[in-house]
């Protein structure tokens, strides 16, 4: 085996805390788990250059490296040649090349419809993954998935072209400098305007890892910002949503824990989550934007238009779909409660100064007024006397007389 030959990948932020063999399921489905086991057994599978078994957790930025794909299938006499992927019909080669909004030599910007999964699993075999080969283009490999939505959001999705943009944008997701924007129509309104949720999210037990919830005990840090964009009265809110860390389901834990589950969500949010009046019973989710820096240089920044149903409860409820475009880009987020505390106590500490100052400058311009006594001064210590010195004489009694 060459060692040229020898495939890297880099765990991206969505595989992070994963199983190795559940890796390979999402991103190398045609390698068997049997393979994966022998290249573990043999030291040809290795994670940051460590030998790695099949039931080793991964971390998001760490580098596996994988044996050639050819060494997947190994010839052998008698066994069964292994299926290729079925060819794309027409109708699916054009049904994907109509979602494309960016192409360019390293990637390929896809507006995902809701209700088409990323990739497969169980009973899902129509998915985003299964149809790259419709978007090779003139490229000389099968684009390859840097990132998922969930089956039921839409929105910007991102696919590299080559290996080489691949690793450099599933570092950009791991180190956090890919910037995502979330559009989602909520129950109720947040009585804070622009707030920061910071709350740890784990599998909720007994629901074989396909539901999460927030876990304040043995979660994963996961932190949502959230700025209110317009609302209905008191009923339902349009927000925008920006994910600083990429937990499964984090946009919708985190909405439905703070009581304001998105809309069409009846996963997190039961039935409480669905609006009566028009409006749709789908998910309102929605990846606006996208900007990330490209392997070329500069950036990517791409919008996903609304899919029909979310624009046309904007349009039922009067909102105008101008103002989430005019929604600033790069405002900090609101101080924490740490940061606030901090700040309070320097603004304490401000205040305590200053009145010193004043007391200070009271003193010296009383002093400065005409006729005003002079300050007492204190009396000088006595000069010590030297060693050796001979005392002075006592003084003499005063007398009457």
């Amino acid at each position: 085996m060459s060692e040229q030959d020898v495939r890297n990948f880099n765990v991206g932020f969505d595989d992070d805390g994963i199983r190795l063999d559940r890796w390979f399921k999402r991103h190398l489905p045609e390698t068997s788990f049997t393979t994966v086991a022998m290249w573990a057994r043999s030291g040809q599978l290795r994670v940051d250059g460590a030998r790695a078994t099949p039931g080793d957790r991964i971390v998001a930025g760490q580098q596996i490296r994988v044996p050639p794909e050819e060494a997947a299938r190994p010839e052998m006499p008698g066994a069964p040649k292994k299926r290729d992927r079925p060819e794309l019909s027409p109708e699916q080669t054009a049904f994907i090349q109509a979602l494309v909004i960016h192409r360019d030599k390293q990637g390929i910007v896809l507006n995902k419809p809701p209700g088409l999964a990323t990739q497969g699993g169980t009973k899902t075999i129509e998915h985003v993954d299964a149809l790259l080969d419709g978007i090779q283009f003139d490229g000389e490999s099968r684009p390859k998935l840097v990132h998922r939505l969930d089956k039921d959001t839409s929105g910007v999705l991102l696919i590299a072209r080559t290996t080489r943009a691949a690793g450099y944008f599933a570092k950009a997701f791991s180190s956090r400098t890919a910037k995502k924007i979330y559009w989602a129509l909520i129950v109720g309104v947040p009585s804070i305007e622009d707030g920061t949720i910071d709350l740890p999210i784990g599998k909720q037990p007994g629901s074989g890892g396909e539901k999460m919830h927030v876990d304040e005990a043995e979660g994963s840090p996961a932190r949502t910002r959230y700025r209110v964009i317009e609302r209905a009265g008191n009923n339902t809110a349009w927000v925008e949503l920006i994910p600083h860390t990429g937990r499964t389901h984090q946009l919708r834990v985190h909405m439905a824990a703070i009581g304001h589950p998105i809309v069409g969500d009846g996963k997190y949010g039961g039935q409480a989550a669905f609006l009566t009046g028009g409006i749709s019973r789908k998910m309102h989710l929605h990846a606006r934007r996208l900007r990330i820096d490209h392997p070329d240089g500069g950036e990517i920044d791409v919008q996903a238009e609304l899919p029909t149903h979310f624009a046309e409860s904007l349009k039922h409820l009067g909102f105008d779909e101008m103002l989430g475009n005019m929604m600033p880009l790069d405002t900090p987020p609101p101080p924490s409660k740490a940061v606030k505390k901090q700040q309070a106590k320097q603004h304490a500490k401000n205040v305590r100064k200053d009145r010193k100052g004043e007391r200070r400058n009271r003193g010296s311009e009383a002093a400065a007024r005409p006729g005003a006594k002079p300050p007492l001064k204190a009396k000088p210590k006595p000069k010590p006397k030297a060693p050796g010195a001979k005392p002075g004489p006592k003084p003499r009694p005063r007398t009457q007389g």
